[in-house]
């Protein structure tokens, strides 16, 4: 009996000290080269851009969202073919729960979402949006892409952050890639 309740002792510490020493590594569904392949397969041609923001600019991009626009320097991805512009892609790594999720948000030249990509995961699988649901993004832009999103019970906050996501891309893009024609902004 002795030496069952030692070996536990020990299986117990490695355990433990097992996951002190080595933190759990994120979950990568697929690298950023991966993604932007994705987003922009050959033959188009992929060109890396930063947005910078002043504070100012930040706080506008947050009321036009309807969520919060924390990061000042925003790196995106314009996809092009044949000399025309095909598409962007935004990259945006939020917590879900406790944990970040980095998702792809892929926008169409007219800056509506072609697609949503999630690229890393730390939460628990059972909190991950399904693919099915990403689907519902497609088309949406404007004032409120979001605005037409149905809710998801079990990831509910998963879905809040992808939802918020969607929101400050499509608000960045428009207010300062893209800004319609004779409207205040660029890069």
């Amino acid at each position: 009996m002795a030496l069952l309740a030692q070996r536990f002792r020990a299986a117990v510490a490695a355990i433990l000290l097992g996951g002190i020493a080595a933190p759990a590594a994120a979950r990568v569904l697929m690298t950023q080269e991966d993604a932007l392949r994705h987003a922009f397969p050959p033959p188009m041609t992929v060109e890396r851009r930063t947005l910078y923001l002043d504070e100012a600019q930040a706080a506008r991009a947050a009321r036009e969202a309807g969520a919060p626009v924390e990061a000042r320097v925003v790196p995106y991805y314009v996809g092009t073919s044949a000399g025309r512009v095909a598409g962007y892609a935004y990259f945006d790594t939020h917590l879900v729960r406790t944990l970040p999720e980095t998702i792809l948000v892929r926008l169409r030249a007219d800056g509506t979402i072609e697609a949503i990509d999630i690229v890393a995961f730390d939460e628990p699988d059972e909190y991950r949006t399904p693919p099915r649901w990403l689907q519902q993004f497609q088309g949406q832009g404007g004032p409120d892409p979001g605005a037409r999103i149905r809710s998801l019970s079990g990831a509910t906050l998963s879905a809040r952050a992808v939802t918020e996501a969607a929101k400050r891309v499509v608000a960045l893009h428009r207010l300062f890639v893209a800004p319609p024609a004779g409207g205040a902004g660029g890069p």
